[in-house]
């Protein structure tokens, strides 16, 4: 078995999260369609959202 490297320069963060196994699921069902991985997927769906908040919320994050 192939041991983990994470290449160097490598910005990211681990967090550990608890969601519903539903959207679990779900998130993995879209990552199995689209070929790629379950984190590149969710990273990609909360860049959506952050990239499409309303008004008021994005003004209170700005503020």
């Amino acid at each position: 078995m192939d041991k983990l490297k994470i290449p160097e320069g490598h910005t990211g963060v681990s967090k550990t999260l608890r969601l519903p196994e539903n959207l679990v699921d779900t998130v993995q069902s879209l990552a199995d369609l689209k070929n790629i991985s379950f984190n590149r997927t969710i990273i990609t769906l909360v860049e959506f959202a952050l990239d499409n908040l309303d008004d008021v919320d994005r003004e209170k994050l700005n503020a």
